[in-house]
């Protein structure tokens, strides 16, 4: 009891001090718990819509996926004859069934053609009104789709479009052009996550996405009173025969909620990844805080120790501190973490995915694993300073306050911080040195986490060294409070280690994404450079296939010299060896492509393969199969006959563009392939006449207009996309990233705001001899500005070496390009100043009001 009690008079009597700890645990709990609250709730929004639009039983054509996506080599969604209606409802148990048509591989655009699509990537669907929807959409204003001019939206949609009743659309599909008014809208009945829904009726789906009426995609199956929907499922199979799908509601939900948990699951662990970075900064403060507070309060413990308290006492006290501190910290964070996962709702739903705060889940796991998670981390961050404060010694009492180094153990340090990090820099020359990437991503992993620990040991006895550096470059022009503030922040190595440790780790981080992003950039761009010899790119930026109509209207274009093809599908290869491979990918293309895109190629001529009956597998495949120029492969196409295609080129593996490719030509597939199960193309490649680019460019953008589901990009266009591609994915990094540095800066306050106190005495006796204010705080705010620059050179520095080992293995997969992005270095750098400038503010406001005498009398 006497231990708590000290514990508890202790913490509040240093409350002040312990608030910026706080704050660190709770934004770390905080983000792990708002991410488990905001998965949680993802998955049961979804649950609950998946339950809600699911008939008892759906039979679907065969070719459609489990989770019902409709998306097929033709652009058309795969369907079933109407006769499979007719002996659905013959079957026993049926209480009503009704035949629709839909389809996700649309473009619905408004009158100026722009495009109605959801911008957070969300599917656009097109499909027949029936009674399944009607369950879950409730009609509040207008009609529902009666005929072909009428089409029907969701409100959603509606809304963010500013739609209104008789507003032209235009349903772009592969079949072509659809022109309708609005006749209705719909309100969703369960949370709408964000898709962008369109009815029409039933015939008028069939024409616009099948091109034929007499045609379903699903048969959606309404139980009789008393009949099971496994029951239900039987009794359908037992009229139906094989070569349909059949599921339950049950087993439709699951087979949509295995796709949405998928991307679910990654969100969810990045973030859970960032939220330890930030777990691990704040490691860094809690033990810095700790650590101060036991040196402060040497004498005090002394006099404990002289008193009659035993070493475990001590510690104890410390570690007692330390749970109140984990448990305050926590329980605010768990809070804090449900304010998040709504804040992050809110943020989707800008972004075009609603989601309703009623379905707002919070699993009682969340707030225990928020609480045992946040008080761990704290009582082990504060062991080493309890144990440091155990050791010390009745005689301390006698001396001033502050606690002596421990020679013996900075060496100790010294030496194990050199050994982890020389290891870490073996793994990663062993990364760079490996001949498959696979082989060499162990040992990166092993290298970061090896050299990250080992500069955080390590870090106080390079503090000592780069703070002097920094010093004689950046402080010594200030004079005498320059050089005051260089030997502050020499003063305690080990203090300066783990604050700079604290910022190195986040900006290192940032250092390594930067390299490897813009290495990514700078390769494919050089990709480009030497092996596209075309000028336009026409494509999809949703992944629609081009019409036969948008090739025509591309190839009419004056000013093109060629205009290049490119398609694939699935099929069966039985290789040399005896091998069945079964759905793989066939490339097939106009022979121009071979000019189009100078593959490499280690045998034979890729003209070649362009011949009739023949085809190029690339290195890896060839060496994998035993197969060589003149080889004969079976090939099986899916939807049509078999051919046997005899090998004429082997490219290289070691591309970027179209690696493991294997090319045929259309003319050798259309051979083959019923012309209506042919497939659509995916890219048509443009060329134009010589000189004529830029009047090419523009010729190829009116002829398209009229199909603004298509992009026309010159090659500059095509590396600034891949580049904003990069770009977004990089700042959605850094913004998670963010948590830790925020983390990191509160550590820099912290530890400043401590040492404000620690040097109360020193800093009323400068004062009395002439120190002024501004001196002071200018002071305070060099000290905090260097210890910034010391935490953001290690981490840059180890940045770039973890990104220069990345690249190494992102060479093997042709990435061949190192390219540092010095401008986001150096601004990284000089943000780091900032940051350093920004953290002082309070700590240097509050030293240079201290009253001079009663600060000279501090004990």
């Amino acid at each position: 009891m006497t231990v708590l009690k000290t514990s508890l008079r202790n913490f509040f009597a240093h409350k002040g001090r312990m608030a910026l700890s706080a704050i660190a645990v709770l934004l770390s709990v905080a983000f792990v718990c708002g991410t488990l609250v905001f998965t949680d709730t993802m998955n049961t929004t979804f649950d609950k819509l998946f339950q809600a639009t699911s008939s008892d039983v759906t039979v679907s054509a065969k070719g459609a996926s489990d989770s019902g996506e409709t998306t097929s080599d033709n652009g058309r969604p795969p369907v079933m004859p109407a006769s499979v209606l007719t002996k659905v409802r013959a079957a026993q148990g049926v209480k009503s069934a009704e035949g629709t048509v839909f389809s996700t591989s649309v473009t619905v655009v408004d009158a100026e053609k722009d495009s109605l699509s959801p911008s957070s990537g969300a599917p656009t669907i097109v499909g027949s009104w029936n009674g399944n929807d009607a369950r879950t959409m409730k009609i509040t204003s207008g009609t529902a789709p009666k005929g072909p001019d009428q089409v029907m939206v969701d409100r959603d949609t509606a809304d963010k479009h500013h739609l209104e009743l008789g507003d032209e659309l235009a349903v772009i599909s592969a079949v072509g052009t659809h022109d309708a008014r609005i006749s209705g809208i719909a309100d969703f009945q369960v949370t709408n996550p964000g898709a962008a829904i369109f009815y029409l009726d039933t015939r008028t789906a069939q024409q616009t996405l099948v091109g034929r009426t007499g045609v379903f995609t699903n048969v959606n199956v309404t139980a009789a009173s008393g009949v099971s929907d496994p029951q239900l499922k039987k009794n359908v199979l037992a009229g139906l025969g094989t070569g349909y799908k059949v599921q339950t509601a049950k087993e439709t939900a699951d087979a949509n909620q295995k796709d949405v948990e998928g991307f679910m699951n990654v969100m969810k662990y990045a973030m859970l990844g960032f939220a330890g970075i930030a777990f691990l900064v704040g490691i860094f403060l809690i033990i810095n805080t700790f650590s101060m507070l036991v040196a402060q309060r040497t004498r005090e413990i002394g006099l404990m120790r002289a008193i009659g308290s035993s070493r475990k006492q001590v510690n104890r006290s410390v570690l007692a501190e330390a749970l109140l501190l984990g448990l305050v910290g926590s329980v605010l964070g768990v809070g804090a973490g449900v304010g998040l996962a709504v804040g992050l709702m809110k943020l989707m739903g800008s972004m075009g995915m609603h989601l309703s705060t009623s379905d707002l889940a919070v699993a009682w796991t969340t707030p225990v694993v928020g609480l045992i998670l946040g008080v761990v981390v704290t009582v082990l961050a504060a062991y080493l300073p309890a144990r440091r404060a155990g050791k010390v010694s009745p005689m301390a009492a006698l001396r001033d306050a502050g606690a002596p180094a421990d020679a013996k153990a900075g060496r100790v340090r010294a030496l194990v911080g050199v050994l982890l990090t020389g290891a870490g820099g073996y793994c990663l020359y062993l990364a760079a040195g490996v001949g498959k990437a696979a082989d060499g991503s162990l040992w990166l992993g092993l290298g970061i986490v090896l050299s990250l620990i080992g500069f955080v040991v390590i870090g106080p006895l390079l503090a000592g060294g780069v703070v002097r550096v920094l010093g004689a470059v950046l402080l010594r022009m200030f004079g005498p409070v320059g050089r005051m503030a260089e030997r502050n922040a020499l003063r305690n190595p080990r203090r300066t280690g783990a604050t700079g440790a604290a910022l190195m780790i986040g900006l290192a981080l940032v250092a390594c994404l930067s390299v490897v992003g813009s290495s990514m950039v700078a390769s494919a761009t050089d990709q480009l450079d030497k092996t596209v010899g075309t000028d336009f790119i026409i494509q999809s930026d949703s992944g629609q296939l081009v019409t036969p109509q948008a090739v025509k209207a591309v190839k009419d274009t004056p000013g093109l010299a060629r205009v290049t093809e490119y398609r694939s599908m699935k099929a069966d290869y039985t290789t040399p060896d005896g091998k069945l491979l079964k759905d793989t990918d066939i490339t097939a293309a106009d022979p121009t492509y071979a000019t189009d895109l100078r593959t490499k190629t280690v045998a034979g001529n890729l003209k070649d393969a362009y011949r009739p009956d023949s085809m190029s597998v690339h290195e890896k495949f060839a060496k994998a199969h035993g197969i060589h120029l003149g080889s004969t492969i079976k090939v099986a196409f899916q939807g049509g006959r078999t051919a046997n295609l005899t090998v004429r080129a082997i490219t290289s593996s070691d591309v970027v563009i179209d690696q493991g490719a294997k090319y045929m030509s259309i003319a050798t597939l259309a051979k083959y392939v019923p012309a209506d199960k042919m497939p659509l193309d995916q890219l048509v490649f443009a060329t134009a006449d010589k000189g004529q680019q830029d009047a090419a460019y523009k010729a190829l953008k009116t002829a398209l207009h009229d199909y603004p589901q298509y992009k026309v990009r010159d090659q500059t266009d095509y590396k600034q996309a891949l580049k904003d591609q990069i770009g977004q994915l990089l700042n959605m990094i850094y913004g998670l990233l963010a948590l830790a540095i925020i983390v990191a800066i509160l550590g820099v306050v912290n530890t400043l705001a401590l040492s404000v106190v620690e040097r109360t005495r020193e800093i009323g006796l400068m004062r009395a001899i002439g120190l002024s204010r501004r001196q002071l705080r200018r002071m305070i705010r060099m000290e905090s500005v260097v210890i910034a620059l010391f935490g953001a050179l290690l981490g840059l520095g180890l940045g770039m070496g973890w990104g220069a080992t990345a690249q190494k293995l992102l060479a093997l997969e042709g990435l061949k390009v190192l390219d540092i992005p010095w401008p986001t270095i150096i601004a990284v750098f000089l943000g780091s100043a900032f940051v350093g400038l920004f953290a002082a503010l309070i700590p240097a406001f509050r030293a240079g009001r201290m009253n001079v005498l009663n600060a000279i009398a501090t004990e």
